[in-house]
């Protein structure tokens, strides 16, 4: 399964950038501090080759030119990124203080949301080159940043999807009894390969009593005639996530298994039939959880509902109680309820979605019924 996407511009990034700007200055910040990860991939598509203590920071401000403050010896690869053309690049040396760089970017007393996943030492270090300036991690403060998808990137994560239910399509046919689950979950990385992504994040195989675990590492159990195996995979395609469960069956399940197959199939189509524009996030969650509540299993459903995909496979939106944020066309999410009965078995049944105009529309179409494996 191959698909091709004409790549992202400068102008795609440099609209993001300035998106970004305004949406901090919305949010009362004086600008934001991008680290090396995905916001950065995201606003630049620059990625640095080597993830390591130099400082590399994107500094967006409302109403100024975005900024990429990295190390002398990584210029020319930020140089080459395709979002280098709407910014200015300003290198430093080692042996210089990379905080003296990016100082007089920032406003000395000036609030600023920063990338979750910088390093704490360059946090520390602008606090120490600007002692009056404050911080708020990107998730708190802008945590739509990159919630709305364009049309392009739904077609990246449609693509995802359906190489992920290719992989799912395929994998129901090969053996599962009287082999490990680590085996099946190098077949799953294998076929998500085969299908076009370039990065495996997760193979969750949990079979049996470690289907109770959500989020169960594959490991040495070999599978049994009987057991009921919960399949969680995705990773990344054309830089964009994929992420779906099903739950299969080695032989025929018993009625107990079926049922509680059926309830969770049930609160997974309630979920998603809640998901149209203007609802509240919490009310995907309370859709789903009520299905299962009133099967008298409510105990056993131990995690959020759902939760946002894009260049990473976790990220806001949150489908939880307590999420009162509207849906707006463009989100992308799982929808992803589940039922855990300790030291029995796991069913987890989840696909991602994408809000649209009037309701919502599914990026995984595979087949839920409990699927017979042998």
């Amino acid at each position: 399964m191959t698909s091709t996407f004409a790549p992202f511009t400068a102008d795609d990034y440099a609209a993001r950038m300035t998106r970004a700007a305004r949406a901090a200055g919305e949010a009362g910040l004086d600008g934001i501090v991008v680290a090396p990860g995905p916001d950065l991939v995201w606003l630049t598509g620059y990625r640095p080759t080597a993830m390591t203590e130099r400082l590399t920071a994107l500094v967006l401000a409302p109403g100024r030119d975005p900024v990429l403050v990295v190390p002398a010896l990584e210029a020319p690869d930020a140089r080459r990124a395709a979002g280098a053309g709407a910014l200015a690049l300003r290198d430093w040396a080692d042996g210089q203080d990379p905080y003296a760089a990016v100082a007089p970017l920032l406003a000395p007393a000036g609030r600023f949301g920063i990338s979750d996943n910088a390093w704490a030492m360059h946090l520390l270090g602008l606090q120490r080159a600007l002692p009056r300036s404050s911080y708020a991690a990107l998730t708190t403060a802008l945590p739509m940043l990159r919630a709305v998808k364009d049309a392009a990137e739904l077609d990246r994560l449609a693509a995802a999807g359906a190489a992920a239910d290719a992989a799912y399509e395929e994998i129901t046919a090969v053996p599962f009894a009287g082999r490990r689950e680590t085996e099946v979950a190098g077949d799953l990385a294998d076929l998500l390969r085969r299908f076009g992504h370039e990065q495996v994040d997760f193979t969750v195989v949990g079979s049996g009593p470690n289907g109770a675990d959500p989020h169960h590492e594959a490991d040495d159990r070999v599978i049994e005639e009987g057991d009921t195996v919960v399949l969680d995979f995705g990773g990344l395609m054309h830089g964009y996530g994929s992420d779906t469960s099903r739950t299969v069956h080695v032989g025929e399940p018993s009625p107990a298994e079926r049922t509680v197959h059926d309830v969770v199939r049930a609160a997974q189509e309630a979920g998603v039939a809640a998901v149209r524009p203007g609802t509240a996030c919490q009310e995907v969650d309370r859709a789903a959880r009520a299905v299962i509540d009133d099967a008298g299993y409510g105990e056993f459903f131990i995690h959020r509902t759902g939760h946002g995909i894009g260049v990473t496979t976790h990220e806001p939106p949150y489908m939880i109680e307590g999420e009162e944020r509207p849906l707006v066309p463009g989100m992308c999410f799982s929808v992803e309820p589940g039922i855990y009965l300790p030291g029995r078995f796991g069913v987890r049944i989840e696909d991602i979605v994408t809000v649209t105009e009037d309701g919502g529309r599914r990026l995984n179409n595979s087949a839920r019924e409990m699927a017979i494996v042998h």
